[in-house]
């Protein structure tokens, strides 16, 4: 049997994880990635595997058809976010397929409130100006009595939610699935999008991306906001519109930006964002630590010998 892996967090431990596949028989399939495979060359390669250890690529109909045709027996999503995969191609299709839910709310939590300190203190800025042979000294702005506005209470809402609050912050959360415990309540105030919108100095986008959170981060929520609001995106880039956020960058209604996560991704050469020097950018990077790669690889491994029966 042979299983392709396209997750690149998981393809930089590979070495580490295939003696658990040699157990069992299983040869790997182990292409070049740096972000995600394109669906020809996943036409090209899924057919040879019996099972598919999914990153970001596109898990399209069309993808797993091709993939069905050949050896294709069963998918596992390393990592939670799965709005890349057609599960109902799957499902049409006969191919078993999960995610590895619950795996990076700490890792991903602890990236948001960074950002949120490096925006606040505008670390990512002075860091820059002293590398180019500057001594600056920008003013920021304190957290003590600060409002963050979270949103998404999963796993890293809540994670986020919580070491937020370790700096005084005031916690408002907007998830209407959200699931509370009576100390939740106690501590957080939940809310219904976008009310209250404005009394926030930080907005943390951590909700999974679904046909209802498409842009809601727009010119419309924007301008709810305050003047000089903060906003972060540890989730996905789609959440955010991104030509609306360029806009209120470069009026000043939004003060900064750190992104994690961007509408296209890698961010391309000609984005706008790239010209704003006080904002921070990351790679998609939020639940990279060597921890967390190791627990969620070895999740969908889990899952995937469970499929294969082996």
């Amino acid at each position: 049997m042979k299983v392709l892996v396209t997750c690149p967090p998981m393809l930089r431990l590979i070495e580490e994880f295939r003696p658990e596949f040699k157990k069992r028989g299983i040869e790997l399939i182990t292409p070049d990635v740096v972000q995600t495979l394109t669906e020809e060359e996943l036409e090209e390669l899924l057919p040879q595997a019996d099972g598919w250890i999914i990153g970001d690529d596109p898990a399209t109909e069309r993808v797993f058809s091709a993939g069905k045709a050949g050896k294709l027996r069963a998918a596992v999503k390393w990592g939670v976010g799965v709005d890349n995969v057609n599960f109902e191609a799957c499902k049409k299709l006969g191919i078993p397929v999960t995610n590895t839910p619950q795996m990076f709310g700490e890792e991903v939590g602890s990236l948001a409130v960074h950002y949120v300190i490096g925006l606040a203190r505008q670390t990512f800025l002075i860091d820059r100006e002293v590398r180019a042979g500057n001594w600056i000294k920008p003013a920021g702005i304190s957290l003590q009595g600060r409002t963050a506005a979270v949103i998404g209470f999963g796993d890293i809402g809540k994670s986020t939610a919580r070491m937020l609050k370790a700096f005084d912050l005031k916690i408002n959360v907007y998830d209407p699935f959200a699931k509370t415990t009576e100390k939740d309540l106690a501590d957080y105030r939940f809310l219904t999008f976008p009310e209250e919108l404005e009394l926030a100095d930080f907005v943390v986008v951590t909700c999974s991306l679904t046909p209802q959170s498409r842009h809601m981060i727009n010119r419309s929520s924007i301008e709810k906001m305050k003047d000089g609001v903060r906003i972060v995106n540890v989730s996905r880039g789609g959440v955010i519109d991104e030509t609306a956020l360029i806009e209120a960058l470069e009026n000043g209604k939004v003060h900064s930006a750190a992104l994690d996560v961007f509408e296209t991704e890698p961010l391309p050469e000609n984005s706008k964002l790239r010209k704003f020097d006080h904002c921070i950018f990351g790679t998609h990077n939020g639940s990279n630590t060597v921890d967390a790669v190791r627990r969620a690889s070895q999740q969908a491994m889990k899952y995937m010998f469970e499929f294969l029966g082996v």
